[in-house]
């Protein structure tokens, strides 16, 4: 690493991602087994339990047949909004602290979709028949539902997640190369399929830069419209509660908040475990400090326009809806999504409390659990309390879906941890761009020569 006050060299930034890949202490080993340990136990043996006793295992039951699975789908594709979108955001309009960043964001995109993507099997309960939501001609003549907003949720998510697979990839396609020409053994031979033949000559990096800019425009209205989808299945149903014309900005600004939330999460723990202190900086946190607090100002704003609009609607089940959200069973939830999420985000007023690296890391742990409460209180307290009294009831979740919920962590963070051995964590080749070049510097063998047009 290079000494602290001396400025990086093109050399600093190579030795340092490279040996974030190919140096590895006993305590990655530990947190990896822990977190796989973890997947295993907390959430595919209570995943078969239920599969084999059936979904009785869970604590849903009428009128209460959704419940933390849905929650947890939400969850999950909300966090993984602001990842891949923000970065194609800075990207297009030529952000420089972006490039330190960028890639772990996009990987919490991509896993935290893979993640929500297994939710939709423990949810239907018969993962043997998930095929039948692909749009394809079988044998009992039935083809999907076009108009459903469920089929909408696969082809969306299915989409955002080809998207987002290939703009990763493609981004960190000269850092394979970087990697390439200074690895050895089966890591040589990985990153020598990955690099896919980059040479680093003016021909590549336009192409590049034109691909990866078009994938950037692409993406950004596809992942507005994933979330906005997702909030269809609630806001087309006549439920009280979750009849709002409001849900779909209110998704995906709750989306990007979350997600933006996990940025900082992950930001903190690379900065401490790989010793990316010079490269993930005060800058990062302090910016992102700021777009907390205006996405946390939105949110609360759509939130009270939300209770204004259940009020002002005069009817009696909306009124009831209401009152159940405030001040029912699961009031003490409710207010303290609205510490979380509302109350607590006003200390990033201060530049100090943005730029301390500790506080941020609580900050942004608060605010996603108060984001789970909310994907939580949506299920839990809507269909509670539907018309008729004699068809209310009360959702507890079962110790099997609670489990499932801490698997689903689990699995997130042995996905990440892999991911961090494999790909650059902070992209080479991007950082330099903000270096100033050296006047007399050789160029060494592979992608440190980098060429003035792209």
């Amino acid at each position: 690493m290079q000494a602290k006050g001396e400025p990086l060299q093109y050399a600093d930034v190579n030795r340092d991602v490279i040996r974030s890949l190919v140096e590895t202490g006993p305590r990655y080993y530990i947190a990896l087994a822990t977190a796989f340990g973890l997947t295993l136990a907390c959430f595919f043996f209570p995943w078969f339990y239920q599969l084999y006793y059936g979904l009785g295992a869970a604590g849903m039951n009428h009128p209460g047949v959704w419940g933390t699975y849905l929650a947890n789908f939400i969850f999950w594709i909300g966090l993984s909004h602001s990842g891949t979108l923000l970065s194609c955001v800075l990207h297009l309009t030529h952000s420089p602290w972006r490039k330190a960043m960028y890639r772990s964001a996009e990987a919490m995109t991509l896993f935290s979709l893979m993640v929500a993507a297994t939710f939709v099997m423990v949810h239907v309960g018969r993962p043997w028949f998930v095929h039948w939501a692909l749009p394809y001609s079988n044998q009992m003549e039935l083809w999907p539902n076009f108009r459903s907003p469920l089929l909408f949720d696969v082809m969306a998510i299915a989409t955002y997640l080809t998207g987002s697979s290939i703009f990763i990839y493609m981004g960190s396609i000269p850092d394979f190369a970087a990697a390439r020409d200074r690895t050895a053994g089966w890591r040589r031979h990985m990153y020598v399929l990955l690099s896919m033949g980059w040479r680093g000559t003016d021909r590549e990096w336009h192409r590049l830069g034109w691909a990866y800019t078009f994938l950037a425009v692409l993406i950004i209205p596809l992942a507005v419209s994933v979330h906005s989808i997702v909030s269809w299945d609630f806001a087309m149903s006549i439920v009280p509660a979750l009849h709002q014309t409001i849900f779909a900005p209110y998704f995906v600004v709750g989306a990007i908040y979350s997600g933006t939330a996990g940025i900082v999460t992950v930001m903190f723990v690379l900065r401490k475990s790989m010793n990316f202190g010079q490269y993930i900086t005060e800058l990062h946190f302090d910016n992102l400090g700021k777009l907390l607090l205006a996405l946390s100002l939105m949110w609360t704003y759509i939130n009270m326009i939300e209770l204004f609009t259940g009020w002002y609607s005069g009817t009696s089940t909306e009124y009831e809806a209401l009152k159940f959200k405030l001040f029912g069973y699961y009031a003490l939830l409710y207010w303290e999504m609205i510490l979380f999420c509302a109350v607590a985000p006003l200390l990033l007023i201060s530049s100090r409390f943005r730029t301390s690296f500790v506080p941020m890391l609580i900050l942004s742990i608060a605010i996603n659990i108060g984001m789970y409460t909310e994907r939580f209180l949506i299920v839990g307290t809507s269909l509670s309390r539907q018309y008729l009294p004699d068809a209310w009831g009360l959702y507890v979740p079962s110790l099997v879906e609670i489990s499932i919920l801490v698997g689903s962590l689990a699995m997130f963070v042995t996905l990440f941890l892999v991911f961090v051995k494999i790909f650059p964590s902070v992209s080479i080749y991007e950082v330099k761009e903000t270096m100033a070049s050296p006047e007399k510097e050789a160029p060494e063998k592979g992608t440190d020569a980098w060429p003035t047009t792209q």
